[in-house]
C-alpha cells in the first residue's frame, strides 16, 4: 500500500499539484480521488487541511481527510483571511475563551497534548503567534489565568 500525503485547500482539490503529480505515476482514478477529497472536505471551504491518500495494489484508494491545521480554525473563528506580521505591534483579532475551547475540542484528538487544558494551551500558544488576543487580554495574561484554574470551570 502506498501513501501519498497533501496540504489542500478544502473543497478546492484538482488534477494539478500536489495531488496530479504524486497520483499521476501511479496509474489511479486522479480524477475520482480529486472528487471523494472534495466531496468530504467541501463543509471546511476556505481552510487548508491534510489529506491521505491510501492506494492499494490493485488501484483502489481510500482518503482520509485530517483537521484543518490550528492557524485556519483560528482565522475562521475570526473572519479573517490572514493573521498580521507584526505580533507585537498590530492584533489580528480577539477570541473569546469559549471559542478556544471550540478550538481545542476539534483538535484534541490530533494533538499530543493529554488533556483538553494541555490542548487549549496549545491552541492559545498559536493565538500569540498570529497576533491574537483573548477575552481582550493577550495571551500571555490568559494563559496564567487557565494554569491558574480561572477556566477549570468552563474546561470539563
Amino acid at each position: 500500500m502506498q501513501t501519498i500525503k497533501a496540504l489542500i485547500d478544502a473543497g478546492k482539490a484538482n488534477a494539478g499539484p500536489p495531488l496530479g503529480p504524486a497520483l499521476g505515476p501511479l496509474g489511479v482514478d486522479t480524477m475520482g480521488i480529486v472528487n471523494e477529497i472534495n466531496e468530504k472536505t467541501k463543509d471546511l471551504e476556505g481552510m487548508q487541511i491534510p489529506v491521505m491518500v491510501h492506494i492499494d495494489k490493485n488501484k483502489s484508494f481510500t482518503v482520509e481527510v485530517g483537521a484543518p491545521l490550528t492557524s485556519a480554525l483560528i482565522k475562521k473563528e475570526l473572519g479573517v483571511k490572514k493573521a498580521v506580521g507584526a505580533v507585537k505591534t498590530e492584533v489580528t483579532g480577539n477570541l473569546s475563551f469559549d471559542q478556544i475551547i471550540r478550538i481545542a475540542k476539534s483538535k484534541h484528538n490530533q494533538v499530543v497534548s493529554r488533556d483538553l487544558k494541555s490542548t487549549i494551551l496549545e491552541i492559545l500558544g498559536s493565538c500569540r503567534s498570529m497576533g491574537v488576543r483573548v477575552e481582550n487580554k493577550p495571551v500571555s495574561s490568559v494563559v496564567k489565568e487557565v494554569k491558574s484554574g480561572v477556566f477549570d470551570e468552563k474546561i470539563k
